[in-house]
């Protein structure tokens, strides 16, 4: 039976491929229209609270709702409301979207105000008003990361900046040019959470994220950068977790259960602006790259942007794209359509020409191994595979399927080209379907 971090982490060793890595980011102009879906974070679907015809302004809540696990969400451009319409999410979720034509004014939300925090409750309130998700990976709530039962058993912070996937550039460049906004999130967090200590990791192939932080940080008490090697996926929360503290996050545990809240950076900066500006998550920095694209560069664009105006904005297509990405080339979702738009958490569009997504052929295992060896949680992606083939619930559970983050190192490394993190993920609804 696996057990969680039983030696030294593995992984494995991607193409950086930073292209983007010296180019400060660019706002985008505003875009003639947006679609803004009501679930852009993990839980419930939030409820439109506007109607057809509505004058919206930046910043104005959209949609809301009473559900425990969720979080609000707001205009990013100032418009009028022209529909109200089913929207399927990339993941294949059913959700309401407000579709907006724009202006061009980009008039803020009059009732907008930086909220009074005095406490925690404050804080956590405040939170949830900016309507804060995790902006590096699955759009968990922040007011309720910040809000753990447990909250006396946790000590430590560990902020992501780790950016291991391929391409992506956008959080390296937010350590440099929003350095203070980093910092100062930090402080409120430590400050009102009463934590003891905070790490920052960033992985090794970033010497100047690494220089300007630690430089940011050098007069803050119990605050470190931690260097850690560039072997993907150093930025998984449970894997940085564990370099950062030595401490396990267990199959079906969160981080606070480990003593332990771990934010990104780009959540972390978001958090300290709100609270000076009171300006809600409406727009997102991310990269835009691939062999597709004309102009590879980093850009801040207002969520619900199309994928097509983005790219636009970045010198069109210069190659038909033969696949397009929202997220790293590892974890990323596939998108059928350039018309899907911009959500909180997405950190990139990369579109792939040909060359860069040529098909191959899966055959059969070859009992190599070198899944076993790459896998970071000591796993047997090849069991799995077999077992989830069997339809064997009782193996799959044995073998701890659910603790499969989907990092795809095990086919990343795959000789046979077998599609083994996909075959996890199908492996986890067989379970889901036994219960």
């Amino acid at each position: 039976m696996p057990s969680l971090f039983s030696k030294a982490l593995n992984g494995v060793s991607v193409k950086h491929c930073k292209n983007t890595a010296s180019s400060a980011a660019v706002r985008m102009p505003v875009p003639d229209k947006v679609v803004i879906p009501m679930i852009q974070h993990m839980g419930a679907p939030c409820e439109p609270v506007v109607k057809v015809k509505d004058t919206v302004t930046v910043g104005q809540l959209l949609g809301d709702t009473d559900a425990f696990l969720s979080a609000p969400i707001h205009s990013s451009v100032s418009g009028t409301v022209t529909a109200i319409e089913d929207f399927i999410t990339p993941g294949g979720d059913k959700c309401k979207s407000v579709v907006i034509t724009t202006d061009k004014l980009q008039t803020p939300c009059p009732d907008l105000a930086p909220p009074v925090v005095n406490s925690r409750e404050d804080l956590i309130k405040a939170v949830r008003a900016c309507g804060l998700v995790g902006l590096g990976g699955a759009g968990f709530p922040t007011h309720i990361k910040l809000s753990p039962k447990n909250l006396d058993q946790v000590d430590t912070l560990v902020i992501n900046g780790a950016e291991c996937e391929p391409y992506i550039t956008c959080d390296m460049r937010l350590m440099l040019e929003r350095t203070a906004s980093i910092v100062e999130g930090i402080k409120v967090v430590m400050k009102y959470l009463e934590l003891g200590s905070c790490v920052i990791g960033i992985e090794s192939n970033k010497p100047e994220a690494i220089a300007a932080m630690t430089e940011a940080v050098s007069g803050m008490e119990n605050v470190r950068v931690l260097t850690m090697k560039a072997l993907y996926p150093r930025g998984a929360e449970k894997v940085i977790i564990y370099e950062a503290t030595g401490r396990v996050v267990e199959e079906g545990k969160l981080p606070a259960d480990a003593g332990v809240i771990a934010m990104n950076v780009a959540t972390i900066s978001k958090l300290a602006d709100y609270l000076q500006t009171g300006m809600p998550l409406v727009e997102k920095m991310l990269t835009v790259d691939g062999g597709s694209v004309a102009e590879p560069k980093n850009i801040i664009a207002p969520i619900g942007t199309s994928i097509r105006d983005m790219i636009e904005f970045c010198g069109g297509y210069k190659s038909e794209p033969k696949k397009l990405l929202m997220g790293g080339p590892m974890m990323g979702i596939s998108v059928y359509s350039d018309d899907f738009p911009l959500l909180k958490n997405n950190n990139a569009i990369l579109a792939f020409d040909e060359e860069q997504c040529r098909p191959v052929k899966e055959t059969a295992c070859i009992r190599c191994g070198r899944c076993l060896r790459a896998c970071p949680f000591d796993l047997a992606p090849a069991a799995m595979d077999k077992a989830y083939h069997m339809g064997n619930v009782d193996k799959l559970r044995e073998l701890k399927v659910n603790l499969c983050m989907e990092c795809g190192c095990c086919s990343y490394v795959c000789p046979a080209h077998r599609e083994l993190a996909m075959y996890n993920k199908l492996g986890k609804r067989l379970l889901r379907e036994a219960k």
